[in-house]
């Protein structure tokens, strides 16, 4: 246990989860997080507005509000432990979920990061802050604003590694902003669609242009169809879930709700808007009629804040990393069969999807990839997702007591981490 002058107790990772009445909750990439299951969005959001009540309307740490559950993190353990108020915080939700009949599962936790190997570390995170519209973290990681997309830490290397990496990232983004991107980068984008750019290590991404969704002036269509409105009061973001909760549900259309402190996204998933490239009328209704809730609590959508992240894999045997990834990740795989994506069920973490390359091509195939995929996982579950990985096909190059690094059946390498307990 830590003391600071300022009075406030702070616990390290492992004496939180020693902690009375914080069982649901695990030490998970620098913050405490619980799953939930519920039956539906509106017995989700039940949760969100019960606790919100219980703490006078001061609450609102990130919330993911799915079909099948609540995703809820709290504070951050770097670098001074969890405060006093981040632990009673975990009660409360804990409490208020029994209540509901809601159940924790420790074992769907998961966080999904980026790693990158650089020689000049700031040109190259300067090229991934301005395509991504990440904030810095620290001096040498980049994330997400609204805590959605895949953080990027960034690795010094003393070895440029010429050849295109086998893991590469697709970022859609409105296409006014995507404009101002290339502009801000003085870069054309080339590739087989007009869309790959490049940090001057070789490091690639494809910056797709979103689109509007017909009659939805608030939604924007960047793979998947979202919005995104900034909120006053965590009152105010819960009820706007709520009223979206209730739409949703009325219309079996299980988007996904991601409340901030400072605003609420709303998410049709990946593909899920539309058919054959058509925009399904069904998910145009309801996306309509949530637009017109939250315009009837005084919200105005603000598209700049919208982003979609999408990792894809080069292999030569498909599906057989394939099936490493979705069994490591406990993924499920997209039905369509023209398609290799792979996603999370609980869409909280990236899709993947994987294209096939030339197995004649064996300089790219030994190169080390800049990329890397990190995974924080509970301390209580790293050893069953090593051995999970191994009997898929990986292999384990080294291990301790809070990390493994292993590879995919081609060698692409995926960390491992869990906190201290």
């Amino acid at each position: 246990m830590w003391f600071y002058a300022d009075g406030m107790t702070r616990l390290a990772a492992g004496e939180f989860e020693q902690a009375d009445g914080v069982g649901d909750w695990r030490v998970l990439g620098g913050g405490l997080s619980a799953w939930f299951t519920a039956r539906s969005l509106s017995a989700g959001a039940e949760l969100i507005t019960r606790v919100a009540e219980l703490t006078g309307g001061k609450w609102l740490p990130d919330v993911d509000l799915r079909a099948s559950g609540v995703h809820v993190r709290i504070g951050a353990s770097e670098p001074a432990g969890f405060a006093e108020d981040d632990v009673e915080l975990a009660r409360t939700v804990s409490a208020a979920a029994r209540e509901l009949g809601l159940v924790a599962d420790p074992a769907a936790l998961q966080i999904l990061r980026l790693a990158i190997d650089v020689v000049d570390r700031p040109d190259v995170m300067s090229f991934w802050r301005t395509t991504f519209a990440y904030e810095p973290i620290g001096d040498n990681a980049l994330a997400d604003p609204l805590h959605r997309d895949p953080a990027i830490s960034f690795h010094p290397t003393d070895q440029l590694r010429p050849l295109r990496n086998r893991i590469h990232v697709d970022v859609s983004r409105g296409a006014e902003t995507v404009d101002e991107v290339k502009a801000a980068l003085s870069q054309e984008p080339y590739g087989a669609y007009g869309l790959t750019l490049a940090d001057a290590e070789g490091n690639e991404i494809d910056l797709v242009p979103g689109d509007g969704l017909p009659d939805a002036a608030d939604w924007q269509t960047q793979f998947g169809a979202m919005t995104f409105y900034p909120t006053a009061s965590p009152v105010q973001a819960s009820g706007l879930a709520a009223a979206v909760a209730r739409l949703a549900d009325d219309a079996d259309e299980p988007v996904l709700v991601d409340l901030r402190p400072d605003g609420v996204t709303i998410d049709g998933g990946k593909d899920q808007w539309e058919v054959d490239g058509e925009a399904r009328p069904e998910f145009v209704e309801l996306a309509g009629r949530i637009q017109a809730a939250a315009h009837n609590l005084g919200l105005t959508a603000d598209p700049t804040r919208l982003r979609f992240v999408q990792l894809g894999i080069d292999a030569v045997d498909v599906p057989t990393v394939r099936a490493f990834w979705k069994t490591l990740l406990g993924y499920e795989p997209d039905p369509r069969t023209d398609l290799t994506d792979i996603y999370d069920p609980r869409r909280l973490n990236p899709v993947i999807m994987f294209q096939e390359m030339d197995a004649s091509d064996e300089d790219r195939r030994k190169q080390r990839n800049r990329i890397h995929v990190d995974l924080d996982v509970p301390h209580d579950q790293l050893k069953a997702r090593i051995d999970t990985a191994l009997a898929a096909g990986g292999r384990l190059v080294t291990e301790t007591p809070q990390q493994c690094l292993l590879t995919d059946p081609e060698g692409l390498e995926i960390r491992l981490i869990t906190q201290d307990t």
